[in-house]
């Protein structure tokens, strides 16, 4: 099988989901191609490595990868994230298109949604049926984060979702939540797939302490709340430090905050100015080195803004901390509050709510050891039953091939 995979996202970039699928399908015999961009994602700067022109061509893990020229950019500016988008957008209908070669299915990771302009372009002009992979509901996401405050850019934005979606020969997203949203918006159901986020089990897992790394980043002796990933809009981290505020009278607790974004500097100094020593930035770390911090962990951190849309959502370090074998406390509601819960893997409290999340962080901390360890545990067997790497793999496979044979009943 034929497998072209387009994403404006690509590894070294820290979101490493489609060139793993991409690696696991060429490993298991298909031809795979992947369309992207030159790496920029967090900062919005062109990697160490890498210099922009119109494409380049790499061979990674028997993945051929197309780069594209795009403008790289990831700051608050809505004018320059849009064109950010866009110049994505045409490179890969352009030049993408040309380059990629024949195809028996596509599949197209969103966000953001204007990859869904060179998938139809390309689906059309090639003949390829493809998937499309929802990650993020847009419009609501530019919505809840403000990045797109226009209400006519918004209903156009929804405009072009339908018809990325009617075009589609199929829809998978991560939670229920996002399938019923696609319902209600009038996308048939039997079109839609509930594949959930995975995590790679050769590199989430559990590892043994690293003493050299806690006297580096100051861990030991501490009882550590882990936060990894992105700061921004939709992470509303502001919450944590009200809640390390609140937590001063317990010297042991800290909260420490790995990763990148464009609210953190804000949020570093926010915490200088409040004199908060209970909270640690740590700069954004690769994927292999995060199993040796959050060996350190004593509580994971999933942490989301208060709207309806995050209801339906499930970040993908929900999934990873239950890779990881530790307790997890969630400040979310609907779905990724269910896959903590349903796994008993740690404690639920209600987004924004730094009250709570204080509550919470005490209650970890009176909790024995052996219960803690529990919680952990619960959540380690649910990752290994539901969430690995092999199991949902093996589940994109299958619906590939299914998608690839409509290319061969319509001829």
């Amino acid at each position: 099988m034929r497998v072209l995979l387009l994403s404006q996202w690509y590894v070294p970039e820290p979101d490493i989901k489609v060139h793993i699928l991409g690696r696991d399908l060429a490993v298991r015999g298909h031809q795979v191609t992947a369309i992207t961009g030159f790496p920029n994602y967090p900062q919005g700067r062109i990697y160490p490595g890498y210099r922009q022109k119109l494409w380049q061509i790499e061979h990674l893990d028997g993945v051929r990868v197309i780069r594209l020229l795009l403008y790289p950019n990831h700051s608050w500016s809505g004018l320059r994230r849009i064109l950010n988008y866009l110049s994505f957008a045409l490179s890969a209908s352009s030049i993408g298109a040309a380059l990629c070669g024949p195809a028996d299915v596509m599949w197209v990771y969103h966000p953001p949604l204007t990859v869904g302009i060179p998938a139809c372009w390309i689906g059309l002009l090639r003949r390829i049926p493809y998937i499309f992979n929802i990650h993020d509901m847009w419009p609501e996401t530019l919505a809840a984060t403000g990045m797109l405050p226009s209400s006519i850019a918004l209903k156009w934005m929804g405009a072009l979702a339908r018809f990325v979606y009617r075009r589609a020969a199929a829809i998978t997203v991560v939670s229920p939540g996002f399938r019923r949203n696609l319902i209600e918006k009038g996308v048939p159901a039997d079109k839609i797939h509930v594949i959930p986020n995975w995590a790679d089990e050769d590199v989430y897992r559990p590892v043994p302490r690293d003493e050299a790394l806690a006297a580096e980043y100051g861990l030991s002796e501490h009882f550590n709340v882990m936060f990894g990933g992105n700061m921004g809009a939709a992470q509303a981290m502001e919450n944590v430090l009200h809640a390390a505020e609140r937590l001063r009278d317990i010297p042991a607790v800290q909260f420490v905050l790995i990763g990148d974004g464009v609210d953190a500097e804000r949020l570093r100094q926010l915490a200088h100015e409040r004199d908060l020593n209970n909270v640690r930035f740590i700069g954004r770390q690769p994927a292999e080195r995060m199993p040796y911090f959050f060996a350190w962990a004593d509580a994971l951190l999933v942490h989301l803004k208060r709207d309806p849309l995050f209801e339906i959502t499930i970040p993908s370090k929900t999934i990873a901390y239950l890779a990881y074998g530790r307790p997890i406390i969630t400040c979310t509601a609907g779905d990724a509050t269910d896959v903590v819960r349903d796994a008993g893997a740690g404690l639920v409290c209600a987004p924004e709510d730094p009250a709570a999340l204080a509550q919470a962080v005490r209650e970890l901390v009176a909790m024995p050891l052996e219960q803690l360890k529990s919680l952990g545990q619960a959540g380690r067997q649910a990752f290994l039953q539901k969430y690995t790497r092999a199991v949902l793999v093996d589940k994109y496979e299958k619906l590939l091939e299914e998608t690839a044979k409509m290319k061969k009943i319509r001829r």
